[in-house]
């Protein structure tokens, strides 16, 4: 079998491919003017490029950012929406139960498998300044990345096998992520890395790159999101180097989702039914009425977001009975098959999620991102199966760290596994309020992480600060007033309790 290697800028080809071209149809010649707008200055840019390696990256991140961007243009002059007439819940065939996937499974089907988690998002929002979120501690002192290398390496451990762990990597997280993956050169486990695109941020108003440079500030720029993977595999090189490697499926998931590891009983679906594409589904709750979900669209499975649905059909969309699942955006991909659709079928024509958003000083700017979700209409006998809950497990505020820290969790070769104890398979539903929202006020006001096994709900607001070994039960809501404090001081046992002023 082939030796896989990192992939190289010497390796990358360009991804200059004609997508659909043919079915543009340019309805004012303002659109027609906004892209050889576009094309000029992103061409001026490549120019002023000097080393050969670095032209080749920037002229095949430049050349996908061009075809999302005509699309765009073109989608906007047409200004159509989506018939929601003919958005139907999945059929039976659409979305396999995971209880009905057979329990023996060939463990050598292993081989033909690489992990990829997609690390492209910085900790912001939690407090981390500009470090990655796969660097956040979540439990006993370890990261995202070392439960992710941990799981991997007891993998190939228990079974004898050699399953490659990828790192899809921003330019935010790049530099950041190549320094920290270093201290696992003794473990068992061969750890590649490659960077998703960087597109320019499109000025709202001109319609032109607020870059002028190629090496412009870092805020000018945007990574497209993770349906920008097929490009990267591709123009990376790593593509091809993982089929001649004998891979075939690719297992891609959040880096901060920590239910999703690699599953046997899927894995052996995966092969037995042939399918390219398999989404992992879960039940929706109300917590989750706003996730994407797959549907029937005139007899053919494909991934809705909520940002595509008419303002009319919101809440149609939110039904829990209509739509009962939603992804968790754990996907298992057919690595061949992507091949054949990047260089056989013209490529990937994903929906393009318009994202509006400010620069520092204010300018208004548009980002276009497309989600790897939404691939699923490409592949051959693509489909979703419903998962249980405890395989989306994601960590994206204070609140979901408190759950995974807490005494809900042990820790078994790197997979977070829910206490016996706990009465119901649910989580607790928890909401925090702003004074816990960044990382160094969380961890300061707790003396320690409350006992939850037993609790409902909890809902915190205000200046309020937990003693050591205190147990939650039931619902509890504290509540401080504004400009006042509460303390709970040490082995405090709150059930059912409503605790509000001072």
């Amino acid at each position: 079998m082939a030796t896989l290697s990192a992939p190289t800028s010497s390796a990358l080809k360009s991804s200059h491919r004609t997508r659909g071209h043919s079915a543009m149809d340019f309805k004012s010649a303002t659109t027609g003017v906004a892209a050889k707008s576009m094309k000029n200055e992103l061409n001026k840019m490549a120019s002023d490029i000097k080393d050969p390696a670095n032209k080749r990256i920037f002229d095949a991140q430049m050349s996908s950012f061009f075809n999302l961007f005509n699309r765009y243009l073109a989608e906007r002059a047409k200004a159509e929406k989506l018939d929601w007439d003919s958005v139907k819940s999945p059929t039976e065939e659409m979305v396999v139960p995971y209880a009905s996937l057979k329990d023996d499974i060939d463990v050598s089907i292993l081989n033909k498998i690489a992990v990829l988690k997609l690390n492209g998002g910085l900790g912001t929002t939690m407090g981390m300044g500009g470090l990655p979120k796969s660097a956040l501690e979540v439990r006993d002192g370890m990261t995202f990345l070392d439960l992710s290398v941990r799981q991997i390496e007891h993998l190939n451990e228990k079974y004898k096998v050699n399953v490659p762990f990828i790192l899809m990597n921003s330019f935010n997280t790049d530099d950041d992520t190549q320094r920290i993956i270093q201290k696992y050169a003794n473990h068992n486990i061969q750890i590649l890395t490659f960077n998703q695109s960087r597109h320019p941020r499109i000025n709202k108003d001109s319609l032109l790159p607020v870059a002028r440079s190629a090496v412009s500030d870092k805020a000018q720029w945007y990574p497209p999101g993770h349906g920008d993977i097929f490009d990267a595999l591709s123009d990376s090189g790593l593509l091809d180097k993982l089929i001649q490697a004998g891979k075939e499926y690719i297992f891609v998931s959040n880096v901060d989702n920590l239910g999703a590891d690699v599953d046997l009983k899927i894995l052996g679906h995966l092969v037995e039914s042939g399918t390219e594409f398999l989404m992992e589904l879960t039940d929706k709750t109300k917590a989750d009425v706003k996730g994407g979900t797959i549907i029937d669209y005139n007899g053919h499975v494909r991934l809705l977001e909520i940002a595509q649905v008419p303002k009319e059909h919101v809440e149609d969309f939110k039904s829990v009975r209509k739509f009962k699942y939603f992804n968790t955006n754990s996907v298992y991909i057919s690595l061949p098959a992507i091949k054949r659709i990047m260089e056989e079928e013209d490529g990937f024509e994903l929906d393009i999620i318009v994202n509006n958003k400010s620069m520092d000083d204010g300018t208004p700017v548009v980002q276009l991102e497309t989600a790897v979700g939404a691939a699923i209409k490409h592949f051959n006998n693509a489909h979703g199966i419903n998962v249980p809950r405890s395989r989306f497990l994601p960590v994206k505020s204070c609140s979901d760290l408190l759950l995974v820290t807490s005494d809900l969790y042990s820790l078994e070769h790197g997979k977070l596994v829910m206490n016996p104890n706990r009465m119901f398979n649910q989580t607790p539903v928890v909401k925090l309020g702003d004074t816990f929202k960044k990382i160094g006020n969380f961890q300061k006001r707790f003396g320690s992480i409350p006992n939850i096994l037993e609790l409902d709900h909890l809902t915190v607001s205000g200046d309020v600060w937990f003693g050591k070994n205190i147990t939650l039960r039931g619902t509890v809501i504290i509540v401080a007033n504004e400009g006042n404090r509460i303390d709970l001081p040490d082995g405090s046992i709150l059930e059912n309790k409503l605790v509000s002023g001072n």
